[in-house]
């Protein structure tokens, strides 16, 4: 398994349509990505401009296909990134439970 942590600190004024674009790539990740096993986007409650993506992939494979897919390059690179202040990653593997 392969789990990705995603800090998006998105720019000010643009959360909700980040938001929205995020919403409509988990729909794509739910339809076409069997190799995601959670796709989950949390907001801080004490800054409304930072979200946190938790993904966790059942291989390195998965997660790669999963970064090289149309939607991910359309949506997350195309439209999310420039609406972004800062975006930092971490890429872990379960090592207990």
């Amino acid at each position: 398994m392969v789990v990705l942590i995603a800090r998006y600190q998105v720019s000010p004024g643009n959360a909700e349509q980040v938001l929205a674009e995020l919403e409509e790539m988990a729909t794509y990740v739910g339809q076409d990505e069997p190799g995601c096993l959670r796709y989950q986007v949390c907001r801080s409650v004490e800054d409304p401009n930072l979200l946190v993506l938790y993904e966790a992939y059942a291989d390195h494979e998965a997660f790669q296909a999963h970064r090289e897919t149309a939607h991910f390059q359309r949506i997350i690179e195309g439209r999310v990134a420039p609406m972004l202040h800062a975006r930092e990653r971490e890429v872990l593997e379960p090592v207990i439970g």
